[in-house]
């Protein structure tokens, strides 16, 4: 596998939340899509928690150049604006299209063990959906409706991902979690009205070369978004997080 290059780790907040994401935490950080009725943005941070990371800060951390917008015409690439909390795109989706971004620059970070240093690529990505019309796989680690309801299929590098643990979560912090039977199929209840936002993982322990820098392993966490438009009224959001303080 090769991945674009990447800067030398500086922050000892990437080092923490590379902790974090090697231990499975449930509350390592995410991107994901979010669209009002103009356009859509990437934002970075904890969707059920409602932490948002900003600028200055770990928002700093992302490039966010590879979005593309996918829709019956073909894929077309979208540019990404870093405002204050998000980086705001040029397009947003439609029924049956998608917009899917990969972060390939987040800070790779290094973990001592048994006298064994292991340095560790973060590829998060998201994809964000108008309707349950199927989509096919673009993402290297991918989460994708079948168009049938609540129902959605993982895969990795183009092919059915089974025993993926795919958390299902909404504003107010509500959540469930299903595992991808042998097909990469995992079905969920959306009861509430509102966006939901899914997310799977999956770690590569196959070495390999990003740039000039090799790795040991690759962690790829994938977030796909979607409006329910019926169900039970939401639960409203908690209280709004302060964003986590860089030290660099």
């Amino acid at each position: 596998m090769h991945i674009a290059s990447i800067a030398r780790p500086g922050a000892l907040a990437t080092a923490l939340l590379g902790a974090a994401l090697a231990c499975g935490s449930a509350s390592a950080h995410q991107i994901w899509l979010q669209q009002d009725g103009k356009a859509a943005s990437v934002y970075f941070g904890e969707f059920g928690d409602n932490l948002r990371e900003a600028s200055p800060g770990l928002l700093d951390k992302f490039s966010i150049k590879n979005v593309t917008w996918l829709s019956a015409k073909g894929a077309q690439p979208l540019q990404a604006s870093k405002t204050a909390g998000a980086f705001l795109l040029n397009g947003k989706v439609g029924a049956g299209e998608s917009i899917i971004v990969e972060e390939n620059a987040y800070p790779s970070w290094e973990e001592k063990k048994d006298g064994k240093t292991t340095r560790t690529v973060w590829v998060p990505a998201a994809r964000l959906i108008a309707d349950a019309k199927a989509q096919a796989p673009a993402l290297t680690l991918d989460l994708v409706p079948t168009g049938t309801p609540g129902q959605f299929q993982v895969s990795y590098q183009g092919k059915p991902l089974a025993q993926a643990k795919v958390n299902a979560v909404v504003q107010s912090g509500w959540g469930k979690e299903a595992w991808s039977d042998a097909q990469g199929l995992v079905s969920f209840a959306l009861p509430w009205q509102g966006t939901y936002v899914l997310e799977v993982q999956h770690t590569d322990k196959t070495a390999g070369q990003r740039g000039a820098q090799a790795y040991d392993k690759a962690m790829f966490v994938t977030t796909l978004s979607l409006v329910q438009p019926q169900g039970v009224t939401p639960l409203p959001a908690g209280p709004a997080q302060p964003p986590s303080k860089d030290h660099d």
